[in-house]
């Protein structure tokens, strides 16, 4: 039966069911593991004030009603990272979530506008305890499924080899020639003209409106990612701090920022922080990922005011945020998203 039969027919349905079968076995392996570490599950409401707050991150808007006739602007979130972070505010110390989340403008073998974000925040841990727990989880996804590896078209990886662990900069040195952090102020702030330059030099094009940001996403996409993850997983680590808005600055170089990727078959699996509580350093950010919005695409998005709030209360922690459905792909060898979701979203 050829994708272009609904997801519902019988035939079609017959083919994605030993995939959707393995997804529900990765859930409960992945569900026990939580519970061995003491995590507590939560279930994060999806309507929000704002779907998040990052330049190229699109939400879905609805109106939410009130009986009195007055309306006001609501969100489905994109992650429940927001909502996850008032509760450790509240007092939780040890949460995860299998959240469905939307974004818009997302289509393709990796990406469906409904997903699932697979969240875990641990309070007063640094983050390469979270760094370790994902491993373990894409371990244990394999395990739970007998897979020696993982598998994304002809690509694979061991998930049971020790991982490969470098730094951003290391990695645009290694395979694109580019000297990233020398492009990079400690107050944060970007020099386009040099990555420009260093581009040029390596034989990268680039467009004369690109911003530092999307020259730094093009090699990202382009030139790096392609690398990642092949034979065993490969941690992306310590990223510039203009490209982690959640994320507080590594201690030993204000340049970058306590964030990493995940990836295994040149697949991003996974994205984690330790995690930024100065609001006021957040306010400014995000301001500054709306500004480029604005700019970008002619709209904003409210801050979640709360959520700001919240964090004057928030204990220091880390998280992780993963894609639950790429991780099934890959751990049972589905060649696409729609393979692994049980009601894929038309693409008419």
């Amino acid at each position: 039966m050829t994708d272009t039969s609904p997801w519902w027919d019988p035939a079609r349905h017959n083919d994605r069911r030993p995939f959707l079968m393995a997804r529900n076995v990765v859930r409960r392996a992945l569900q026990d593991w939580f519970d061995a570490q003491g995590f507590t599950e939560v279930a994060p409401a999806a309507l929000s004030l704002s779907p998040g707050n990052e330049a190229h991150l699109h939400g879905f808007q609805t109106t939410l009603l009130h009986p009195d006739g007055r309306s006001a602007p609501r969100y489905l979130h994109t992650s429940p990272e927001f909502a996850m972070k008032k509760l450790l505010a509240a007092g939780e110390t040890r949460i995860h979530a299998f959240a469905h989340v939307w974004r818009n403008r997302e289509a393709g073998p990796l990406h469906s506008p409904e997903f699932t974000m697979l969240e875990w925040y641990r309070a007063d841990a640094p983050y390469d305890a979270v760094i370790d727990d994902t491993v373990a989880l894409i371990a244990a996804a394999a395990a739970a499924l007998g897979a020696r590896s993982l598998q994304y078209r002809d690509r694979r990886c061991d998930p049971a080899a020790p991982p490969e662990r470098l730094t951003v900069a290391d990695a645009f040195a290694r395979h694109a020639g580019i000297d990233l952090l020398a492009t990079c102020h400690a107050d944060g702030t970007t020099d386009r003209a040099a990555l420009a330059a260093e581009c040029a030099a390596n034989g990268i094009a680039t467009a004369p409106d690109d911003t530092w940001s999307d020259i730094v996403s093009k090699v990202l996409t382009g030139h790096v990612e392609p690398h990642l993850g092949q034979g065993r997983i490969t941690i992306l680590d310590r990223y510039p701090a203009a490209e982690a808005a959640l994320a507080r600055r590594t201690p030993d170089d204000p340049r970058t920022a306590e964030r990493f990727e995940v990836y295994a078959c040149g697949v991003e699996l996974a994205n984690g922080f330790g995690e930024l509580t100065d609001a006021a350093e957040q306010r400014r950010r995000f301001e500054a990922e709306m500004d480029e919005k604005q700019r970008v695409y002619g709209h904003r998005y409210p801050l979640d005011e709360e959520f700001l709030a919240a964090l004057a209360h928030m204990p220091e922690a880390s998280g992780v945020a993963m894609g639950f459905d790429r991780l099934v792909m890959l751990a049972s060898g589905a060649p696409t998203i729609d393979h692994v979701l049980w009601t894929p979203i038309s693409r008419l």
